[in-house]
């Protein structure tokens, strides 16, 4: 599957940072681990440190897949908004879901400090109404984030102007956010895992062969066999593969970076906008301007490869547009695949389908990252057999 079109970042600025071979015997392990994105990574490193023998496989090299081509928002705030989420699944449910990404935010910086060199850093995130109609529908938000003891400040035009100097009608801001290189935490994090006894394999595709009640089997294109106790399919995008049934919907989303530039307040606020599809932009540690936003429903490699230049001009007038003092040239833009879910939540936990020993990590939507983190939780509660309070609204139960 080609996840990314153009050049992203991530991958140009960081390289091939380590290099893993492929499985070439038959290997047994408690936890096979298919993915070694940015997702499969922080999953293995939490299962990992709660004693479980993991290995990771992955049918390219580390982060190549959609981990390179992310953008890394680590916000609490998720695209489906709390209100909305309320009306679907009632208030303290809602709620939970929310307080638990602002959690996360925590525990990322954590796991980056844990590893270090990957530009992680505490930021404020800025939530701005893209015109006057859509400030009583803020209103609601702010309101409903403040019951849900999340922090969240209103500002109105003024302050916006004053403050960040672009002009809009309303917004939320909050000191909850973060960002990160996740390509280069993602292979931190394995070289860890990896130094500490667990396997990485890259360039091996799985697929399954047998799973019982007490192990599953599978097997590599080069015949080699693996044993697992259980299996996390962290395999991004492509895990929908796994499954038969329609669980998101792939659209293709679009990026550029500048040269470091004079970013102002923009150095430590991230910036998005209440419009669908939405415009965002966040700082890096070397003070570039990171663009995303233009998604459209292309899901063909060749099209959207057609698009990048076009859409990272669109993205770069966006930005003039609200910040005309803002010199921006974008030095490098990219496009990928992404999924989204109906309710704008992550899929964790077994799937009808395969039974309780093959479990799934669907961390979509725009703060997957975040998502990620909350699912290693989900994922070792679930191997220990444990419930988790997460476990209903981020699993697959919340389809019955």
């Amino acid at each position: 599957m080609d996840l990314k079109s153009g050049y992203p970042f991530w991958a140009v600025k960081n390289g091939l940072m380590q290099s893993y071979g492929p499985l070439r015997t038959d290997l047994r392990c408690d936890v096979a681990v298919i993915g070694a994105g940015i997702t499969g990574a922080i999953i293995a490193d939490a299962l990992a440190d709660a004693g479980h023998e993991v290995a990771v496989f992955d049918q390219r090299d580390v982060g190549w897949g959609s981990s390179a081509a992310s953008t890394a928002l680590l916000q609490y705030e998720i695209d489906t908004h709390l209100t909305d989420l309320a009306r679907e699944y009632g208030e303290e449910p809602a709620s939970m879901a929310y307080r638990a990404c602002e959690e996360a935010i925590e525990m990322i910086g954590d796991l980056a400090r844990g590893v270090r060199d990957v530009d992680f850093a505490r930021t404020n995130s800025l939530y701005f109404a893209s015109s006057r109609w859509h400030v009583p529908r803020l209103r609601s938000e702010f309101e409903a984030r403040r019951r849900a003891g999340l922090d969240t400040h209103w500002l109105d035009r003024g302050d916006v102007a004053r403050e960040y100097e672009f002009d809009a009608p309303a917004a939320l801001l909050t000191t909850q956010a973060a960002r990160v290189d996740p390509y280069r935490l993602a292979h931190r994090l394995l070289e860890r895992l990896h130094k500490r006894g667990g396997g990485v394999y890259t360039r091996t595709r799985l697929k399954p062969v047998r799973t019982t009640s007490r192990q599953v089997v599978l097997e590599s294109d080069a015949g080699a066999r693996v044993i697992a106790r259980d299996v996390v399919v962290a395999a991004g995008y492509e895990s929908q593969r796994w499954i038969d049934q329609s669980l998101a919907r792939n659209r293709s989303s679009y990026a550029c970076i500048t040269e470091p530039v004079e970013l102002g307040a923009l150095a430590d606020t991230m910036l998005w906008e209440t419009a669908r599809p939405y415009l965002y932009m966040r700082a890096t540690g070397d003070s570039r301007l990171l663009v995303g936003g233009e998604d459209d429903a292309v899901d063909i490699p060749r099209r959207r490869d057609l698009r990048v230049d076009k859409k990272a001009g669109q993205l770069m007038k966006r930005v003039q547009d609200l910040f005309p003092r803002l010199t921006t040239v974008p030095s490098f833009a990219w496009a990928g695949t992404f999924a989204e879910t109906k309710d704008g939540l992550p899929f964790f936990g077994p799937h009808p389908q395969w039974g309780p020993r093959v479990l799934f990590a669907m961390a979509y939507g725009g703060n997957g990252i975040v998502y990620s983190m909350l699912g290693a939780g989900l994922m070792r509660a679930w191997l220990e057999r444990r419930r988790h309070p997460l476990q209903a609204l981020f699993g697959f139960e919340r389809l019955r």
